[in-house]
């Protein structure tokens, strides 16, 4: 019997490009002729035994993920990149990559816990994007109160929310609809609040653009004015800006909305509390300092509140990422970049000397409402 019997292409093709390989590169690794690599990921015929365990070796993924179903792949046309102009394809396609593993893990997850479903409105009727963000927290009844936590808040919306660990700066973030279940991806890379930034950019994203493109400059345009307007209520901002705003001042009233001190001077300036002069001043201070490249007094980082949930119960369950990789047949390190880092210390190696077998289900807790997952 030859080792590619049921061998899937399609899931070579989703591994190179997850590694950011070209075929011609993945050829030379293998030691072949691009055009054997073309014939394996069109299924023309597959690897033998030798060349799938070079595979495997290369592209840091175990020979098991090779076969079986094809997965559920994100493409570039339903996902919204912030910088698409500036990313090269190997980059797009690394974050793709991660996207595709994303769901299968977010698909075992859901097998086993209750999450919430998504309450988010189609709001690309609204006049403007401000005026959308105004009706979401209308709905959302938060009047003009900073958000505390935006992964929180996304994810008792019924949002999915992942890390993203590509090391390029042209990957802010990237959300998409999965069926009806929204995903948004965000690049760990980033300060604190250039992250949040991102995650109330997607969700603009999510609620103007889910039956249009999320692509181009005028989407990025608004997907920024109403993160911007979400994050940053009008009456609020207008409430607190200062007469005569300082620097050392703006440094300091940044805290209320955890936003980035760029994206604070932009707002007072949006708002008609900055005359242009002085929002120009400021910006010409902001780049001498050094704060639009290193961000001064930078908060607490966000994590997944479900995920943390999650693997609390798959401790007390006794299953480890190890068996969780494996039943999924992705390395250990592919969820670790999924889950922001969180510790993981109980899900660390083998479970008690057992591990899960392939196509078996672990005797997981099934979560009977949304409360238990957030009590």
């Amino acid at each position: 019997m030859t080792a590619n019997r049921h061998f899937n292409p399609t899931r070579l093709t989703l591994a190179r490009k997850r590694r950011g390989m070209t075929m011609t590169k993945l050829a030379s690794a293998l030691g072949v002729e691009p055009r054997s690599v073309s014939a394996y990921e069109k299924g023309e015929f597959g690897p033998d035994t030798e060349r799938l365990m070079g595979m495997a070796s290369v592209l840091k993924f175990p020979e098991s993920f090779f076969f079986g179903d094809d997965l559920d792949e994100p493409t570039p046309d339903i996902a919204s990149f912030r910088a698409l102009s500036k990313m090269t394809a190997g980059q797009r396609d690394t974050a793709l990559g991660a996207g595709a593993i994303a769901l299968m893990l977010n698909g075992w997850i859901e097998a086993r816990f209750e999450l919430p479903s998504a309450e988010l409105p189609d709001l690309s009727r609204e006049a403007t994007p401000e005026a959308a963000a105004r009706a979401l927290r209308d709905q959302w009844a938060m009047g003009e109160h900073p958000v505390k936590n935006m992964i929180h808040l996304m994810e008792a919306k019924g949002i999915r929310v992942f890390s993203l660990s590509v090391d390029a700066a042209e990957v802010d973030a990237f959300s998409m609809w999965r069926q009806s279940t929204p995903f948004v991806f965000l690049n760990t890379k980033k300060s604190a609040e250039h992250s949040r930034f991102d995650a109330a950019h997607e969700l603009g994203h999510l609620v103007l653009h889910r039956h249009g493109s999320p692509q181009g400059r005028e989407a990025e345009r608004e997907a920024n004015t109403f993160a911007s307007a979400f994050l940053m209520p009008k009456a609020s901002v207008l409430a607190y800006a200062p007469r005569l705003a300082t620097m050392e001042h703006l440094i300091k009233l940044k805290k209320i909305w955890s936003v980035s001190l760029a994206a604070l001077i932009y707002r007072l300036h949006t708002v008609g509390a900055l005359s242009d002069w002085h929002y120009q001043s400021l910006y010409i201070e902001l780049s001498t300092k050094g704060y639009r490249k290193k961000e001064p007094d930078e908060g607490a980082r966000e994590t997944s509140q479900v995920l943390q949930k999650v693997f609390a119960t798959l401790r007390d369950e006794k299953i480890s990422r190890g068996d969780i990789a494996q039943e999924l047949c992705v390395p250990v390190e592919e969820l670790d970049q999924l889950v922001f880092g969180l510790a993981m210390t109980g899900l660390a190696g083998g479970s008690n000397g057992r591990t899960a077998k392939a196509g078996q289900a672990p005797a997981l807790r099934v979560v009977g409402s949304q409360k238990e997952i957030f009590k």
